[in-house]
């Protein structure tokens, strides 16, 4: 597999030559396959639709955002 990282990335990687980037990467695909299938094993019996996924969401989002208004110092922008 080859990957594509952008070249500020890459300066920055080549700044630590002593990490194994390739570790990392692997690493890291690793636990998001893992996820993954956490996951698909809850969501495999579930009736909820790709609309009520989103419905839900919009809630959940609208709520965090009220709370976060709520939490704001009078005057911020």
């Amino acid at each position: 597999m080859t990957l594509s990282v952008p070249d500020d990335l890459y300066a920055e990687m080549k700044r630590h030559p002593e990490i194994r980037w390739s570790e990392v990467a692997r690493q890291a695909l690793k636990r998001k396959l893992e996820d993954l299938r956490r996951l698909d094993t809850l969501l495999k019996d579930s009736r909820l639709s790709d609309r009520d996924v989103d419905e839900l969401g919009d809630q959940i989002k609208g709520a965090v955002w009220k709370r976060h208004r709520a939490k704001r110092v009078p005057g911020d922008r």
